[in-house]
């Protein structure tokens, strides 16, 4: 069976068609992604302005003709952060519906930890014991915590990288003040919020999804020579400073960090810094498979019942 999957993020609108079949590794085929960055066009009111509206219309319908042309099977389109926290995303997922005759489901930020938490777990299989993964996306920050396939513990943060940097980071380099305050604002809300699950772990394997982290860890093996596949926590240490006194241009220059992702990449990483430091992990693995591989996976299981 072939499937596209549809995922409209924070930071892309991002189409991935795969091959699968239940009992079988999801196959990837092609996929068609578009930086849209859907948090820069939300206004003061909370709401998806209508130049923001229009292009995801566009990159919409252009996923929908490109799964066409590879004779999809199914869409199953989510979204998350930026139209999930949108005053009118409810509107604007009646109308993508309307439009393009598909179903995109909102998933809440639980929802998204479980299908990523799943992913990792089929990725690195039970041996890996009890797992312990997080995810940076551009609106939000997910963890979760098990020993099965569905996480005992979730959490789901206003932490991600395009949203904390709209809130705190305009200068250009950085200013000292707007990243101690971006610095205190992700260290006070870790504090208050982890639930005790999730703080008093007895995790195995820590694994980190996610395009901020795997670009993160290879910055770690460009500048500190480590292993591309794990980010260790003193390589933020080192690193964080580096990223805060550049310039976008010149972050847009290292290897690995588009030009849309490099104005959004310290956040990142001062993010994922302070999960590292608050749940006491001094690193974790860069995992493949992330949401949409978990989406795919959860709808075989269901074809299957």
């Amino acid at each position: 069976m072939r499937l596209g999957v549809l995922d409209l993020g924070s930071n892309t609108i991002h189409l991935q068609v795969v091959d699968a079949h239940p009992g079988a590794r999801p196959s990837p085929t092609t996929n068609q992604k578009v930086e849209l960055r859907l948090t820069d066009y939300l206004n003061k009111s909370g709401e998806i302005t209508e130049a923001g509206i229009s292009l995801l219309h566009q990159a919409i319908s252009d996923a929908v003709q490109h799964a066409r042309e590879f004779k999809t099977d199914e869409i199953l389109a989510f979204a998350t952060s930026a139209i999930r926290d949108a005053k009118n995303g409810p509107q604007i997922l009646a109308d993508l519906n309307n439009e393009f005759g598909i179903e995109v489901n909102i998933l809440s930020g639980d929802e998204e930890a479980r299908m990523t938490f799943l992913a990792a777990r089929r990725w690195y299989g039970w041996s890996s014991g009890q797992l312990l993964v997080i995810d940076i996306g551009g609106g939000s920050l997910e963890i979760a915590i098990g020993d099965d396939e569905s996480p005992e513990a979730t959490i789901s943060l206003p932490l991600g990288a395009a949203r904390l940097t709209r809130e705190y980071l305009e200068n250009d380099p950085y200013s000292n003040k707007e990243v101690k305050a971006l610095e205190s604002r992700v260290k006070d809300l870790l504090m208050q919020a982890l639930p005790e699950e999730i703080f008093d772990h007895a995790a195995d394997h820590f694994v980190a999804t996610s395009k901020t982290f795997r670009t993160l860890a290879r910055l770690g093996a460009h500048w500190f020579k480590s292993d591309p596949n794990v980010l260790e926590l003193s390589a933020l240490m080192m690193m964080i400073p580096k990223l805060s006194e550049m310039t976008n241009k010149s972050r847009a220059d290292l290897p690995g960090v588009s030009a849309s992702r490099a104005k959004q990449i310290t956040a990142g990483a001062i993010v994922a810094r302070s999960v590292m430091e608050r749940l006491q992990i001094t690193q974790v693995e860069i995992c493949p498979w992330a949401l949409r591989e978990g989406i795919v996976l959860r709808w075989l299981d269901w074809m299957e019942r």
